[in-house]
């Protein structure tokens, strides 16, 4: 069989497919996985074939309507959920016709698309043939679909269809202990993290001297905005440059020499955070999904920082069960800032909390438990 999987703009949405992708190669079927073209290294990266489909900036998915028109982006929570499936609609747009030249010459069986790849449920109606929704992180998400429905009217009259048709499966990732009990039906998998590895050095893995380690990072904040994700990262190391811990700040190379020079002696630079994560005590961040769910896996309590309204949503569902707390990066003064840290450092609670949704994840379904699943579609 032939599986396509369909990521988007930045290099999670690869990591977060790539389990399962992997999966399916190894089971003997062939699997592409298309993305758009600023990804195509992170594609690469985790050995899969890829098939480039927008030259678009994210931004300008972001920012501007399908005209080229700038549009204002809502700051309410609700508004701010709808109008991301609006943007990401427009990504998918931008996607089809280079997708659809791709299957006119290799036709998938099956279309597996991250959370908001709306392009996979209009090639899958397009061609008559089964969908998969993989979340690639524990945020529920099905709030923007009323957006990208309105985005997408035209495309979907085109295909007689009066709605965005509903997935043949939906593989979710998020841990039973903080699910909401209205999410959709699904089949549950392990999270696997996935990055952009490079040698190891031993201090990535190993704790100097038994003191307590914090991992501070930007995530993708940083690579989408260079200026604001490095300005957040320097406020942070101010704030957690405490006696007695380690601090790591993970980031991309360009922006840990700027942060070097301004704080000599700082340990910063690209780091796999799936190698890092288990040696850490507090993993501090900007509300990434994928960041959160790798802190998870190894039962790491996390201090966040969340940006946009999906972020503040699934920050939220981890500061209720008592594995993290959550400040607001535009008003978190740095007394705040380190006050919190220092109680999730040396409060046994939220650790407590944190290991058991590890636990929660390591019962679920690996990946290669799933291809049956999919094949039988």
């Amino acid at each position: 069989m032939r599986f396509l999987f369909i990521a988007a703009g930045s290099a999670a949405t690869v990591f977060g497919l790539a389990p399962l992708a992997t999966a399916v190669r190894n089971a003997g079927h062939e699997v592409f996985m298309a993305a758009n073209d600023n990804v195509m290294g992170s594609v690469a990266g985790v050995g899969l074939p890829g098939v480039p489909v927008s030259a678009v900036p994210l931004l300008d998915f972001i920012t501007k309507d399908r005209t080229g028109a700038p549009v204002a982006v809502p700051q309410g929570m609700a508004e701010g959920v709808r109008y991301t499936g609006t943007w990401f609609a427009r990504m998918a747009v931008a996607q089809l016709e280079r997708l659809l030249a791709f299957t006119a010459h290799r036709p998938p069986d099956v279309v597996v698309g991250g959370t908001l790849c709306y392009a996979a449920p209009l090639l899958a109606a397009r061609f008559g043939i089964p969908w998969v929704r993989h979340a690639w992180d524990a945020i529920d998400a099905t709030g923007a679909d009323a957006g990208a429905q309105e985005e997408l009217a035209a495309e979907l009259a085109e295909l007689s269809l009066d709605g965005l048709p509903r997935p043949d499966l939906f593989v979710d990732v998020c841990p039973p202990g903080i699910r909401p009990p209205h999410a959709a039906e699904a089949r549950l998998m392990r999270w696997i993290p996935v990055t952009t590895q490079r040698p190891l050095e031993p201090w990535l893995y190993a704790k100097d001297s038994g003191r307590p380690r914090i991992c501070l990072t930007a995530g993708s904040r940083v690579t989408q905005d260079a200026a604001e994700g490095t300005a957040f990262l320097a406020d942070m190391v101010k704030a957690l440059s405490l006696p007695g811990v380690e601090l790591l700040v993970a980031a991309p190379d360009d922006v840990a020499r700027g942060l070097r020079a301004a704080f000599p002696g700082i340990r910063a630079g690209w780091m796999p955070l799936d190698v890092l994560a288990p040696s850490c005590d507090l993993v501090v961040h900007h509300g990434g999904g994928t960041t959160a769910l790798t802190g998870l896996r190894s039962g790491v309590p996390q201090l966040i920082f969340p940006q946009g309204a999906f972020s503040v949503r699934g920050a939220q569902a981890l500061v209720d069960y008592g594995a993290a707390l959550a400040l607001d990066p535009q008003q978190a003064a740095p007394a705040t800032v380190t006050e919190a840290a220092l109680d999730l450092l040396h409060s046994p609670r939220y650790r407590a909390r944190a290991g058991e949704l590890s636990r929660d994840i390591a019962r679920l379904p690996a990946p290669p438990d799933l291809v049956g699943a999919l094949t039988a579609l």
